[in-house]
C-alpha cells in the first residue's frame, strides 16, 4: 500500500521504517529540513537499535523516502498517519496544536478519499476532533475516514515491538476503513483489535498508566524491604510467578522517566478530571515515583555527609537502557540535583553524552565508563545499561577515594559487593 507518515521522531520514524521493511510503499514527511535531509543522506537523528539499518535498506530498495511536503504525501499515499509531538502543558493536559495543524494541512491537501491515522498519543475524543478539523478546512469536500492507530513502542526495542506486536489496536469511526487497515497490518501476523475511536485512544493511556502504576508499587515496596531486612528482587520474582501479575515492570529503580510515561499520566490524570473523575490513584503514582528519587538523594548524602565540593562518578544519562533520549530522565534528574548540592561530577553513557550536554553543563564527559570513577568520592549507577555489569569493579575500587558505589538499579549482588570492599547501597535490599 501507499503510506505516508507526518513526522519522524521515534515513532513516526520506526513506523514509517517498518511499514517499508514489509513491503509497503512508505513517505516520512517532517518540517526539519535539515532532519530530512540528515535521513536521506543515511544519517540518523536518533539512535535506536537496528533502526539505522533498516532506513538505509529499504531507502536503497526505494520503499522508503523523505519529504518536507506535506502535500507530496498526501496526494501520493492512500493512507495517511499524524505521528506528531503532543507535549504536556504545565496543568497536566496535552498541547494537540501540533495535531491540529497537520489536520489541517491535509485537509487542505486531499483532492480524493484518504485515510487518516492519529498514531500519536492523544486524549479521548480527539478523533472525534481531528474528524471536525478535516471536514471544516478541506475545500475539495472529498471523503475521508479518521482511524485511532496508538503507538505500543519503547524506546530501545522499538523496531522489534513493531514487527511482532503483542496486538494491533484501530479505533474508528466508520467500518468504511476497515478492510484497508487489515491490509496495512496483514503483514506483521498480530491479532488486530477493532474498536470505537474513543476506545482506542483510552486503551494508550490506560495501558501506560497501569505500568507505571505497577513500577511505583515495587518502588513501594521496595522501602518496605530495605526497612525491613528483605530483598526487593527475590519479593518481585515471588510476584512475578503468578501469572495474573508478571514480572515485567517489576524492578525497583530510581523511578519512571522518558518522554511517555510522565506525560501520559499526567494526561490521563487530567483527561479523567475533565471526564468528572477523581483519578486519585494516579496521582499517588505520580508521588511514589517523586519519593523514590528523594530517597535515593538522602541515600547518598547520608552516606557522603556532605557532598559539597566531592567529585562523584555517574554511570548513566538516557532514561533507559539501548536509547540516547535524556527527556525526563531520572538520571539527568539525579545529576542535577547533585549539582544543586555543590557536587562535581564525571559522567558517561554509551548513547546519550552528546543530548545531554544540552542539559548536563559544567560536569567532565568520560568516554570509557571504567575511567569514570578515577579521583572519585562515590561512583553511581543511574541507568540500567548491560554494558554496566561489565564493569571492572577491582578497578573502580582502586580508583575512588573511598569505595562507595550507590547503585540505582541493583545490577550487583549485595554480598559479593561487600567481599569486593565496596560500601554498596542498592535500592530495597536491606542497604
Amino acid at each position: 500500500m501507499k503510506l505516508t507518515i507526518i513526522g519522524t521522531g521515534y515513532v513516526g520514524l520506526v513506523t514509517g521504517t517498518c511499514f517499508a521493511e514489509v513491503g509497503h510503499q512508505v513517505i516520512c514527511v517532517d518540517r526539519d529540513e535539515n532532519k530530512v535531509k540528515l535521513l536521506k543522506s543515511g544519517g540518523m537523528p536518533i539512535y535506536e537499535p537496528g533502526l539505522q539499518e533498516l532506513v538505509q535498506k529499504n531507502v536503497a530498495s526505494g520503499n522508503l523516502s523523505f519529504t518536507n511536503s506535506t502535500v507530496e504525501g498526501v496526494e501520493k499515499s492512500d493512507v495517511i498517519f499524524i505521528a506528531v509531538p503532543t507535549p504536556s502543558m504545565n496543568d497536566g493536559s496535552v498541547d494537540l496544536s501540533f495535531i491540529e495543524l497537520v489536520a489541517r494541512e491535509i485537509a487542505a491537501a486531499m483532492t480524493s478519499y484518504k485515510i487518516v491515522v492519529d498514531k500519536s498519543t492523544v486524549p479521548v475524543k480527539t478523533g472525534e476532533k481531528v474528524s471536525e478539523t478535516i471536514k471544516r478546512y478541506c475545500k475539495a469536500k472529498v471523503e475521508f475516514d479518521v482511524v485511532s492507530n496508538p503507538e505500543f513502542l519503547r524506546e530501545g526495542f522499538a523496531v522489534d515491538d513493531f514487527m511482532k506486536p503483542d496486538r494491533v489496536v484501530i479505533g474508528v469511526l466508520t467500518q468504511r476503513p476497515v478492510a484497508a487497515m487489515k491490509e496495512v497490518y496483514e503483514p506483521f501476523n498480530a491479532p488486530i483489535i477493532f474498536t470505537d475511536i474513543n476506545s482506542a485512544e483510552l486503551i494508550k493511556h490506560a495501558a501506560n498508566s497501569f505500568l507505571a502504576l505497577k513500577i511505583s508499587y515495587i518502588n513501594a515496596v521496595s522501602q518496605i524491604c530495605e526497612a525491613s531486612g528483605a530483598n526487593v528482587q527475590e519479593v518481585a520474582n515471588g510476584m512475578g510467578m503468578d501469572l495474573r501479575i508478571g514480572r515485567k515492570f517489576l524492578d525497583a529503580s530510581l523511578g519512571f522517566g522518558g518522554s511517555c510515561f510522565p506525560k501520559d499520566l499526567s494526561a490521563f490524570i487530567h483527561i479523567s478530571e475533565e471526564l468528572g473523575y477523581d483519578f486519585a490513584l494516579l496521582r499517588e503514582v505520580q508521588k511514589i515515583n517523586s519519593e523514590q528519587m528523594n530517597r535515593f538523594v538522602k541515600k547518598i548524602i547520608e552516606t557522603l555527609w556532605v557532598v559539597k565540593d566531592k567529585t562523584i562518578g555517574v554511570l548513566g544519562l538516557a532514561f533507559k537502557q539501548n536509547t540516547d533520549d535524556v527527556r525526563m530522565s531520572p538520571a539527568l534528574d539525579l545529576c542535577l540535583r547533585l549539582q544543586k548540592e555543590g557536587a562535581r561530577l564525571r559522567v558517561h553513557d554509551p548513547k546519550a553524552m552528546e543530548k545531554a550536554k544540552a542539559v548536563l553543563k559544567d560536569v567532565i564527559y568520560v568516554d570509557d565508563m571504567n575511567d569514570v570513577a578515577d579521583g572519585c568520592d562515590a561512583l553511581i549507577i543511574a541507568t540500567e545499561w548491560p554494558e554496566f555489569k561489565k564493569l571492572d569493579l577491582e578497578r573502580a575500587r582502586k580508583a575512588l577515594t573511598h569505595p562507595i558505589l550507590f547503585d540505582g538499579r541493583n545490577l550487583f549482588d549485595v554480598e559479593e559487593m561487600e567481599k569486593l570492599g565496596f560500601i554498596y547501597k542498592s535500592i530495597g535490599r536491606g542497604r
